[in-house]
């Protein structure tokens, strides 16, 4: 389903919470700030251009997801699987990767350093970009 198809922040936040995989799912553009997606299967999302700042992926599968261009400033990744998920040119400002899953994560390298993602997955510190990416860059 996607925003298309009529995928709103309601229908996300009721799969949820009624304990529905949203593998897959096409939310691609929605403001999905403050939403809590702990330990959801979202394996595949399309999540591209999405507001998610301050969201919680705790133990989330992300596996293959794409959140390119995504504003994650402050969002919490501890123990997400991430593995080939796309996070180019997404704002990750403040977000923290403690124990997550990390192998061929495409990160905005560009403005972060491998050294910040790193210490972040083995400590839980606040990453910081450069200068995040806006609008038009």
């Amino acid at each position: 389903m996607s925003a298309r198809d009529g995928m709103t922040k309601k229908a996300v936040v009721d799969a949820i919470r009624r304990g529905r995989s949203l593998a897959g799912a096409d939310m691609r553009g929605l403001c999905l700030s403050g939403v809590s997606f702990q330990g959801v299967d979202l394996s595949e999302a399309k999540m591209a251009e999405c507001e998610l700042v301050g969201v919680d992926f705790t133990n989330a599968n992300l596996r293959q997801a794409s959140l390119w261009r995504a504003e994650c400033k402050n969002a919490i990744f501890v123990g997400a699987n991430l593995e080939e998920a796309d996070l180019d040119y997404a704002n990750l400002d403040g977000c923290t990767f403690k124990d997550a899953l990390v192998r061929k994560t495409v990160f905005p390298f560009a403005r972060l350093s491998r050294e910040d993602v790193h210490q972040s997955v083995r400590t839980g510190s606040r990453v910081r970009m450069t200068r995040p990416y806006r609008a038009g860059d």
